[in-house]
């Protein structure tokens, strides 16, 4: 016995529909900058250029670099949002940028960089 209704498929297949993508990508460029952001405080920190103050007197100087980290990713996260959203994106491409941020974010917060400068 067939069943019709709201599940079932055309001729023509599946209906196919493109969805608009652009808030997820700047989500995760938005993760990326952050990360990114808080590696730079971090080696201008350790590099005697700029240092956070310490916002929280138990963690010290890492409680400003967070926080000031937090808040680049949130600008960041609000501007990318307004800007792409409704609007369709080669995610790939964007997600590998965002991972490459990431990455280097993480390998800026890694002690034996440090060490070079």
């Amino acid at each position: 016995m067939a069943m019709h209704g709201p599940t079932d498929r055309t001729a023509a297949g599946p209906r196919s529909r493109e969805h608009a993508n652009g808030v997820a990508v700047a989500a995760f460029l938005a993760a990326g900058i952050g990360s990114l952001a808080m590696g730079l405080f971090v080696v201008l920190n350790e590099a005697d250029i700029y240092s956070a103050p310490s916002l929280y007197g138990p963690a010290g100087g890492v409680s400003g670099r967070t926080t000031f980290a937090v808040i680049v990713w949130l600008i960041a996260w609000a501007l990318l949002h307004f800007r792409m959203r409704g609007r369709q994106f080669d995610s790939r491409r964007y997600y590998l940028i965002a991972l490459v941020l990431t990455g280097l974010g993480i390998l800026m917060t890694y002690p034996p960089l440090w060490e070079l400068l």
